[in-house]
Parts: C-alpha cells; sequence; structure tokens
C-alpha cells in the first residue's frame, strides 16, 4: 500500500533508518561521515517539505519516495532486505501518475540506481558536479507522453 507519509508518527523514524541505511550503501564512493551529518537536515528540513509517500505492508515501512516543488523527486529508497521486490517501481509509478513530468539527480557512480531510473523510462539530460560531494551526477528527467 501508498500512502502519504504521516511525518508526526513513529513513520519518520522508520524513513530515517531507510534512508540512513540505503544511502550509505548505494553511496560507498562517499564517506559515511557525510550521510551521517546530513541526517539531521533531511528529516527535519528535507522530508517535512516534500511530498512523501510511503510503501508499507502490514505497517511496516519497505520504501519511499519524496518529491519537491511537484516535480524533482529528492529521494527515491527501498529499504535493504526489500530491495527486487518492485517497490521502488510501485513508487515511481504512484509519483508519475500523481505528478506528470519528473527530473531527478543521481550519482553516475551508482550505477544500479542509473539503471533502474533508464528502465522505468527517465532518460540523462545532463551531467554536472556535485557541489557537496565533488562527485559527478546525472540530471535524469521522465516527460509524461
Amino acid at each position: 500500500m501508498i500512502k502519504k507519509l504521516n511525518q508526526y508518527t513513529e513513520e519518520i523514524n522508520q524513513v530515517m533508518k531507510i534512508w540512513k541505511d540505503s544511502t550509505i550503501k548505494a553511496h560507498a564512493f562517499i564517506p559515511e561521515e557525510y550521510w551521517l551529518r546530513s541526517y539531521n537536515r533531511v528529516k527535519e528540513k528535507y522530508i517535512p517539505m516534500a511530498d512523501t509517500y510511503v510503501y508499507a505492508e502490514e505497517n511496516e515501512i519497505k520504501g519511499f519516495i519524496s518529491i519537491l516543488d511537484q516535480e524533482y523527486i529528492g529521494a527515491l529508497f527501498v529499504d535493504i532486505s526489500s530491495q527486487g521486490q518492485g517497490i521502488g517501481r510501485r513508487l515511481i509509478e504512484h509519483a508519475k501518475e500523481a505528478y506528470g513530468s519528473l527530473s531527478l539527480a543521481v550519482y553516475k557512480k551508482n550505477e544500479k540506481a542509473v539503471s533502474f531510473y533508464e528502465l522505468v523510462g527517465f532518460q540523462i539530460k545532463c551531467e554536472q558536479l556535485n557541489e557537496e560531494t565533488n562527485e559527478p551526477e546525472y540530471i535524469m528527467m521522465y516527460e509524461k507522453k
């Protein structure tokens, strides 16, 4: 089931655990300390300003997607133990239906994520350097037809 995050409940802590564990694993090319330093900023600033939807089974959150400014995917993460089960695809499809055209930034070295986004209809529009991490990233877009 996909539903909107209630950030004033325990759900926010489940989402942040998924974010922390998954982001550290997916971005091994960036020091773990960077993500740990970013934790509070993500929890207190970015999640509250986004429309965040969670995929839950039996009240356990398995993944989430956060949309900023009605078109930018700021986060898409699936619990490490639930990856490969189609949860990310379901969350993307939900966002496509709700918002239409979408964009995102993904690290070039995160080849698994780049391949996933291409598989679900996103195209690379340009490459740029992430100013905070000094790592190259792609800007990818999905255009509703």
